[in-house]
């Protein structure tokens, strides 16, 4: 086999495997998928407590910014970056899930897996916080007066 027919089958190989032979769990129906996804949010808010204080936080936050009046292109800016937050905590649950079923018993590598998949959710809450000062900050010192 010649060097670059190697390399192409390595970049192609993921590309071959249809998920169909080794996950029962996907849907091919588009309503079902939403289902699943609207059971995992639901999850999400039942079972992990962040994501109870992360709804009052976001609710607070959109509401602030409407009430400050800023731009579209600033309420686009929260909006993703309060969705960046949200993705990391569902992926962190995902890993800590994933991370449990592999390894019920204590393992060092499984530390380090949950452990960076909450320094994410860190990472993307501090960078939620920066955004959210830097782009409400200004006009609620101007609403204040200040």
């Amino acid at each position: 086999m010649t060097r670059t027919k190697k390399v192409l089958d390595a970049l192609t190989s993921t590309a071959r495997i249809n998920p169909d032979d080794y996950s029962p769990g996907s849907s091919p129906n588009r309503i079902e998928s939403l289902g699943f996804a609207l059971a995992g949010w639901l999850y999400m808010l039942r079972y992990q407590k962040n994501t109870r204080i992360m709804s009052v936080m976001s609710i607070l936050v959109l509401g602030v910014a409407l009430w400050l009046q800023v731009n579209l292109l600033s309420l686009a800016i929260l909006i993703l970056t309060i969705t960046g937050v949200w993705m990391a905590e569902f992926l962190n649950a995902a890993v800590e899930a994933v991370v449990n079923l592999a390894s019920p018993g204590y393992h060092p590598m499984a530390k380090v897996a949950k452990d960076v998949a909450a320094a994410s959710v860190l990472l993307a809450a501090l960078a939620a916080a920066l955004v959210g000062v830097l782009l409400l900050g200004p006009p609620l010192l101007l609403r204040l007066g200040w």
